[in-house]
């Protein structure tokens, strides 16, 4: 039987992409917590460009970037797909994955304010283009790789606005996205793996914390 590693962070929503596409397919695979303030020599050797989670590791061969694994686990593993087999619906699908990379990516520490811009930004786009149709999820009635790269949204942004003390996403707004919130976290392999919204709470308010004191030095 193939062996499958993965390299992770507990509070990394990239990781749990990889942890719900693995579980979704049925794939068993050894999980390996990484300390990102004390990177294991196996994670710099298996990913020595970017030195980040998550990392796949399949019969000792490494695939990075998130996006990556799981086109590659939905291609060495067909069994629930991940993504649509008509060429055109997988070419949106995709489209959609670029832009919620794109504008998470962005959004990394920027400044408060403009940060929320690309989150409303992000919300209007999803509200009024993604989800649009009725659909439970992005895909239609199956959860699929759109969901995940969106999950940001379904779960950490959540506690981020705890941290900021700020409401960014106001459910009134955005009644589509709001659904599809409750639908996603509804899924079984979604809910039971989820990061401690406590723990994730006290890990972002540190950081945040770290961050203002180093601006006023």
């Amino acid at each position: 039987m193939a062996v499958v590693k993965l390299f992770g962070a507990w509070f990394s929503p990239y990781a749990y992409r990889v942890i719900w596409a693995l579980k979704l397919k049925g794939i068993p695979y050894e999980y390996i917590e990484e300390d990102l303030r004390n990177k294991s020599p196996l994670l710099l050797q298996y990913n020595p460009i970017h030195k980040k989670v998550p990392v796949l590791v399949h019969d000792g061969k490494p695939i990075c970037e998130s996006t990556v694994i799981l086109q590659y686990i939905d291609e060495i593993w067909p069994q629930n797909p991940l993504l649509p087999a008509d060429p055109y619906d997988r070419a949106a699908a995709l489209f959609w994955i670029k832009f919620a990379d794109d504008k998470l990516y962005q959004t990394d520490g920027e400044e408060q304010q403009a940060a929320v811009k690309e989150w409303l930004e992000m919300l209007e786009v999803m509200e009024e283009h993604a989800l649009i149709g009725g659909k439970k999820f992005f895909g239609g009635e199956e959860i699929n790789m759109v969901d995940m790269a969106f999950t940001i949204v379904a779960y950490w942004l959540g506690v981020i606005e705890d941290v900021v003390r700020l409401e960014i996403f106001e459910p009134h707004k955005f009644p589509l996205v709001s659904l599809w919130i409750q639908n996603f976290k509804s899924i079984l392999v979604i809910k039971e793996n989820l990061p401690d919204a406590d723990k994730m709470f006290a890990l972002l308010k540190h950081g945040r914390e770290m961050m203002l004191a180093s601006k006023s030095n």
